[in-house]
């Protein structure tokens, strides 16, 4: 893909394009490499030349929020450092780890410790994020520490005046309800008092501009960000789901969305069944069932990874789909996981948008160890 007009003389010697992560009306997010001072680092580039002209104007307002707080944010190691920006693009540098709905931390208070570190270290400086209600904006980094991304609403505050410390105040607040869904046993008395009190702001919000902000965003931009899934996953998939159970070869099947470059976000159904052919006649049924748009990719499974309830792991099954294969290792938390990774890998779909991201899986009864190339 062609990089940024206005910022292709900078980046083309310094940008190695890799997987893409998200595309939506305000941007569109890539994982590769950026070749810095300091020599090549895994890297996002978030970049504007791919959006529709009539959202522009305001996810160019977006881009300018986030150059800024990256900036003011850089030394403090709580969030990506910008390493590049142009008039287009930026780029900031990778933190190894997954969003928070992907690594659900159960019962992990020290998570939730350096969390409220993190969030103390933003504040400390003037930088109030405003979108952490959104649990993709949480990363559970490979070192166990929590870190903050996507700062398209953040805002640089200059003083700590009453606007500051409203904007803070939610954002510890929707900080406490992750926690509360997480670790509820390690909430304090007084966290529970700051989760039971919104501020007036909020809702305000909560009561007129969440419903305007719905009504252009979902209306207008046709534009639903549900964990990163879009308009597909929350309307098409639970249907796509019941049309695929009807098929009685089926034992189960989960369904997830990825980033896809040609229509934005594609989605990805596993299947368990003992049928590999069975993919074939799925597509057929669902073809004609003239319902929602069958998946980009339909995979047939002996069996899904599963949680200690018996629900397919997801977050799993995310990342293969998004081909973040090197993110998946940290999370395996069993000798079937290992095993069901191994089979997944030989048989997985979604080969168009590879990149030489290294996983290595400890053995089930085999090594497995796949490099991505492409």
């Amino acid at each position: 893909m062609s990089l940024p007009r206005d910022d292709a003389a900078a980046l083309s010697a310094r940008w190695t394009e890799g997987v893409l992560l998200k595309r939506d009306v305000f941007s569109t997010v890539e994982r590769g490499r950026f070749r810095s001072d300091a020599g090549e680092v895994d890297a996002v580039l978030r970049r504007l030349d791919q959006v529709p002209w009539w959202s522009y104007i305001p996810a160019r307002h977006l881009f300018g929020r986030e150059r800024r707080a990256l900036a003011l944010a850089r030394d403090l190691h709580v969030g990506p450092e910008l390493l590049w920006a142009g008039k287009q693009a930026l780029v900031r540098g990778f933190i190894n780890g997954v969003a928070l709905h992907l690594a659900k931390p159960h019962g992990d208070v020290a998570y939730f410790r350096s969390a409220k570190t993190a969030l103390r270290k933003l504040h400390r400086v003037g930088i109030c994020h405003n979108d952490l209600a959104k649990e993709q904006n949480w990363l559970r980094g490979t070192d166990g520490r929590a870190y903050l991304t996507d700062f398209q609403l953040a805002h640089c505050f200059k003083t700590r005046g009453r606007l500051f410390r409203i904007a803070a105040y939610e954002d510890l607040r929707h900080l406490l309800k992750h926690k509360r869904s997480y670790a509820p046993q390690a909430l304090t008395a007084k966290e529970r008092q700051i989760l039971a009190r919104k501020s007036l702001v909020a809702s305000v919000w909560l009561m007129t501009g969440k419903k305007v902000y719905r009504a252009v965003t979902r209306g207008l931009f046709n534009f639903t960000d549900r964990e990163g899934g879009g308009r597909r996953l929350v309307n098409d998939a639970p249907v796509l789901i019941e049309l695929i159970r009807k098929n009685p070869d089926v034992r189960d099947v989960a369904i997830v969305a990825f980033a896809d470059r040609r229509s934005g976000v594609g989605l990805y159904a596993f299947v368990e069944a003992d049928q590999a052919a069975l993919e074939a006649r799925l597509r057929n049924d669902l073809t004609a069932a003239k319902g929602p748009r069958p998946p980009e990719h339909i995979q047939v499974v002996q069996a899904l990874p599963r949680d200690a309830a018996g629900k397919p792991r997801t977050e799993i099954l995310q990342l293969v789909a998004m081909n973040q294969l090197d993110l998946i290792e940290p999370m395996m938390t069993s000798e079937t996981d290992r095993a069901f990774l191994k089979s997944i890998l030989e048989s997985r779909k979604n080969l168009r948008d590879r990149f030489n991201f290294e996983a290595t899986v400890p053995p089930a009864s085999t090594g497995v160890s796949t490099r991505e190339g492409g």
